[in-house]
């Protein structure tokens, strides 16, 4: 795949001491570590090796990735894995995909909280599923799902929701049989979004008495239990958005669906179409005019902010398991599954090459060793490059 002409890396080297020098004293730490690690991501900065082609003789230098979660170009490989282990983990039955969506002005609170609102989403949405579909009324089965957190509209504005993948039936209480949903339907929208919005309030209102919320700027006067009701008040009447899209065609098309979302991060390289003139275009689809692709323009520091009010905490797991998809029992309760859908063994897989290439060929196809000169001979590592230099690439301005 060709090089995007434009990267996020090329942002952050051109605009982003600018957006630090402004903003001094208020960066987070974590945003500086962010920007470093994607200025620097397979540069001399960070070292690497030297390749020669084994027919052409062509010499090239592989700088070595930064592997930070927010950054554009390291999430191929790791995407890649992840299908890969879970394709032993497929169910030959149809699959759901549920969306959990906050209003927007608990989505406010979530920006100052992450790591507190973020986690109630997950315990809200989670338990909402299992308990609805637990309902004899409803399904009457034990689910199984992964949920991924995505904090980003296409506008880069902070928008917290939770994309859900459920097989579409689910184990019978006593574990001895399938309960399959029925056809194109999975549970109720409007039943799961009325508990999902009793749910999470709920736990909202235990982490506000618990000290554990902080406020500040426009949110500041929320720390006052007055205020603070009141402006829950309209959001406790209102309708929460939670949606399941149609089922997927089968079980192989989960992964190559779902592989979009596991790790992708606020915007791709390739939707970046510009950058100059202090302004940063980006590609992004229009939701609300029947799904056009536009081109929107914004000031450097507006693009590098909105890029920034998605960064996670620090060990945040945004990939989560539920159900009998849960770590600690998965191997059990997958087997059960299979054992009631008369599904065979799943084919054990082969251990991962060390080398990231050969596991990069192995997992996508794709041969990192094939010389892109002469498309003939083989690149073979003939030298180790020490790191040019492990300083940020931006000055303190704090």
């Amino acid at each position: 795949m060709d090089r995007p002409q434009m990267e996020m890396a090329d942002v952050f080297r051109r605009h982003g001491q600018s957006y630090l020098d402004r903003h001094s004293g208020v960066i987070p730490p974590e945003h500086r570590r962010v920007m470093n690690a994607i200025a620097l991501c397979r540069t001399a900065a960070l070292g690497g090796h030297l390749e020669r082609c084994s027919q052409c003789g062509r010499e090239h230098p592989c700088y070595n990735a930064c592997s930070n979660r927010h950054c554009p170009k390291c999430q191929s490989l790791a995407r890649a894995q992840w299908i890969e282990d879970r394709k032993s983990e497929l169910l030959d039955c149809p699959y759901f995909h549920a969306v959990f969506t906050v209003p927007e002005q608990i989505a406010a609170i979530a920006l100052q909280n992450k790591r507190a609102v973020y986690g109630i989403l997950f315990r809200a949405a989670s338990e909402t599923l299992l308990t609805i579909a637990a309902d004899p009324k409803h399904l009457g089965a034990q689910v199984g799902f992964f949920a991924v957190l995505h904090t980003w509209g296409q506008n880069l504005l902070h928008h917290p929701h939770l994309h859900c993948v459920v097989p579409g039936g689910g184990l019978s209480p006593d574990g001895s049989g399938w309960i399959s949903s029925r056809p194109g339907f999975f549970l109720p929208v409007r039943v799961l979004s009325r508990l999902f919005r009793r749910l999470f309030l709920e736990y909202l209102q235990h982490a506000f008495e618990a000290g554990e919320l902080r406020f500040a700027g426009a949110l500041e006067s929320l720390a006052d239990p007055i205020p603070w009701d009141a402006y829950l008040e309209p959001v406790r009447r209102a309708e929460w958005v939670v949606y399941t899209k149609p089922p997927f065609g089968g079980p192989a098309q989960v992964l190559d669906y779902v592989g979009r979302y596991t790790h992708r991060v606020a915007i791709s390289n390739n939707r970046i179409r510009d950058i100059g003139d202090g302004h940063v275009s980006f590609q992004w689809k229009d939701y609300r005019d029947r799904d056009r692709q536009k081109v929107m323009t914004l000031e450097a520091d507006e693009f590098i902010r909105r890029f920034l009010l998605h960064v996670l905490p620090q060990r945040f797991q945004r990939i989560r398991y539920y159900g009998f998809m849960a770590n600690r029992q998965r191997k059990q309760k997958l087997e059960q599954c299979r054992q009631c859908l008369a599904m065979p063994e799943p084919v054990p897989q082969p251990e991962a090459p060390r080398d990231y290439r050969d596991r990069a060929e192995q997992l996508t196809g794709v041969s990192l060793r094939l010389c892109l000169v002469c498309r003939n001979g083989t690149m073979i590592p003939i030298r180790i490059l020490a790191p040019a230099s492990r300083r940020s690439p931006f000055q303190d301005s704090s």
